[in-house]
């Protein structure tokens, strides 16, 4: 008897901590954060536990952070506080991936505050 389809389920927190450190590609090479999150995310969703609940926070914050991003660059221009956007922006896209990461090491959920759920 031969088995077609096996779904089978693992634990691996080293992969979730990737996927959370691969969102800073941004920083190194100017693309990728958005991307190799994704593929990470639509390729292991179902096969690695915590994946699908992961995947989503990251692709939450990513789409969240460019909406933050869109609507700071005109602040610039009406009211100079859009600066503030852009620094906030910068700082936050830099620091939840290292400290989601550590939490997904360790087994726990992610924490993205100030994200929109798109997803």
């Amino acid at each position: 008897m031969e088995i077609i389809n096996q779904n089978v389920i693992r634990k691996d927190n080293t992969l979730l901590a990737f996927t959370h450190l691969s969102q800073l590609l941004h920083y190194v090479t100017g693309f990728g954060g958005f991307i190799v999150p994704l593929a990470l995310w639509l390729a292991t969703r179902r096969t690695v536990e915590g994946m699908d609940e992961h995947g989503k926070a990251i692709i939450n914050l990513q789409l969240s952070l460019l909406l933050y991003l869109i609507i700071s660059i005109p602040a610039i221009l009406v009211f100079g506080l859009g600066l503030l956007g852009l620094m906030g922006v910068g700082i936050l896209g830099f620091v939840l991936p290292i400290v989601n990461a550590v939490k997904a090491a360790n087994g726990e959920s992610p924490i993205y505050f100030l994200t929109i759920r798109f997803l």
